[in-house]
């Protein structure tokens, strides 16, 4: 039988996740190409999938529930602009889908975590 986390567990889990994947995004941002759309786009990404890490942390010491509620909501609203900025990548050719899967993927899983703790 699975051991049941406690949220404290999993507040720790998640914010390791997600500094991983701001480590994995700023990576990523570094292959884009070095022209001024590029740049545009690499400084947007990197905001984003930077911001979700930053501010579930803020949101683990937030001060009530409404304040925890509203930083859930942005990083929420983060990652689903991460997302978009991938799939934008992507439709330019500047990676292939094969390069951008799995943080694709990653996304997808976080904003599901986050709509899911922001409905609670």
């Amino acid at each position: 039988m699975p051991k049941v986390k406690s949220n404290k567990e999993f507040a720790k889990e998640l914010e390791k996740r997600t500094r991983e994947f701001a480590v994995r995004i700023i990576r990523l941002s570094r292959a884009l190409p070095n022209i001024p759309e590029g740049r545009v786009i690499r400084t947007q990404i990197t905001k984003s999938g930077t911001s979700i890490g930053a501010n579930y942390r803020e949101a683990n010491r937030a001060r009530s529930k409404a304040d925890f509620k509203n930083k859930i909501k942005i990083c929420e609203s983060e990652t689903s602009e991460t997302q978009y900025w991938l799939e934008v990548i992507v439709k330019l050719k500047w990676l292939s889908w094969r390069k951008v899967k799995c943080d694709y993927e990653e996304c997808g899983e976080l904003l599901a975590i986050f709509t899911s703790i922001g409905k609670k």
